[in-house]
């Protein structure tokens, strides 16, 4: 996922903190099924990279991963197993 997945804490390069903004939570569904969700927080690193492994969806099912963060932001998309 590409975030910039900022803690709050550091300062940029006029001195002034950095506001916090990191994903709060992940998840990965097969329809209206959750077959993963992750909660975050501002220790995660930048463009956090996740895998997850689950036996539910068959070759060619297509899992919608999708991310909300603490300003309000989101994203998703779809990926087909394989």
């Amino acid at each position: 996922m590409k975030h910039p997945m900022e803690t709050g804490l550091r300062k940029g390069s006029d001195g002034n903190k950095i506001p916090a903004h990191f994903i709060e939570i992940v998840e990965a569904k097969l329809g209206d099924q959750s077959l993963f969700t992750a909660m975050m927080g501002p220790a995660v690193s930048k463009d956090p990279y996740l895998a997850f492994e689950t036996t539910v969806p068959k070759k060619g099912d297509k899992i919608q991963i999708s991310w909300k963060d603490n300003q309000g932001q989101s994203q998703s998309t779809d990926a087909t197993v394989r």
